[in-house]
């Protein structure tokens, strides 16, 4: 994705600051390509979009004889990386109060497996100016918020959330990552989710916001193995994508991502090297892959939707 990096806007009447900058977003993968009418939309501000649909649907000939030409490796683009991750959840949304599914538990257990899991290592290859990535990530469980959640499309409203209900526990070595699962429906946004940064009281943060992915052909990883409801595994499935990109991608000037704008999950988006990734906990969960540099020139990687053998699954 074309990836434009804009100015640091300061919210001054909230203390919170975020940044701006916007990706180009796919079209959905629940339509074929050929009945697509792709085009790029509009701009937001402070948004990697996830492409977290179907790439095939929107590869145009030039595109794909351009590429053709480069090599799809990431570069390095002189930002900082996230050496290691503090995590937490936020469930917002009415509905979060008096849910009894699987989602929450869930998703706690994701974060809490995914520290030192293979998973977590296929991008720890990547460097920045403050060190290198880890695998290495610490969780701090889930916080609920039943005020009424809303879409995606604004995020400082996001970030506002962020920092109102992190008041000032957020960490404080700029490693801080919070993902926000709201209870709105996708309705006819192009993204199933994304990530950003910004900083809650002078402490910079990523955050993530998800939507409610329940019974959404569009972003369902379809993992048919039973272990988990189809809500879980879809916000699971793109979760892995979001925290992977953030690790290693997190903030202006930006670190990691190819010449297309395209970061290590973009490339791997809808690619699945096995049919279960077990974490470090033993929960196993069915998870798209992430680009690895060195797993393209070695060879050792298996397929992307566009043939390149660079993603990995930690399987």
């Amino acid at each position: 994705m074309k990836r434009s990096i804009l100015p640091l806007l300061l919210c001054a009447a909230t203390g919170f600051a975020v940044a701006q900058n916007a990706d180009n977003k796919p079209a959905p993968q629940s339509l074929a390509p050929e009945t697509l009418n792709v085009q790029e939309d509009p701009p937001m501000l402070g948004i990697h979009w996830a492409n977290d649909f179907h790439p095939g649907a929107r590869v145009q000939q030039d595109a794909q004889t351009a590429r053709a030409r480069r090599s799809p490796n990431m570069t390095y683009h002189g930002g900082k990386i996230m050496p290691t991750a503090t995590t937490q959840a936020i469930f917002w949304g009415t509905s979060w109060g008096s849910y009894s599914g699987d989602k929450i538990s869930g998703m706690d257990l994701w974060y809490e497996g995914f520290n030192g899991s293979d998973y977590a290592k296929a991008s720890d290859e990547y460097t920045g100016s403050n060190g290198q990535v880890t695998p290495s990530t610490t969780h701090l469980g889930h916080i609920v918020d039943t005020s009424a959640s809303t879409n995606g499309n604004n995020t400082t409203t996001i970030l506002n959330e962020v920092c109102k209900v992190i008041g000032s526990n957020g960490a404080s070595n700029g490693n801080g990552y919070y993902a926000v699962y709201a209870d709105t429906p996708r309705g006819n946004a192009q993204y199933c989710a994304w990530h950003s940064y910004g900083s809650c009281g002078g402490k910079p943060i990523q955050f993530a916001y998800f939507f409610k992915l329940d019974g959404d052909p569009g972003c369902d990883p379809q993992d048919t193995s039973g272990l988990h409801s189809q809500g879980l595994a879809a916000i699971a499935n793109v979760s892995g994508h979001e925290l992977s990109e953030a690790r290693t991608d997190p903030a202006n000037p930006g670190a990691w991502y190819d010449s297309s704008g395209e970061e290590n999950g973009d490339k791997c988006a809808w690619t699945f090297g096995a049919p279960l990734v077990t974490f470090t906990n033993n929960t196993e969960w069915k998870i798209q892959g992430e680009w690895s540099n060195a797993a393209y020139t070695a060879g050792t990687g298996y397929p992307n939707s566009s043939g390149q053998k660079g993603c990995l699954s930690g399987k």
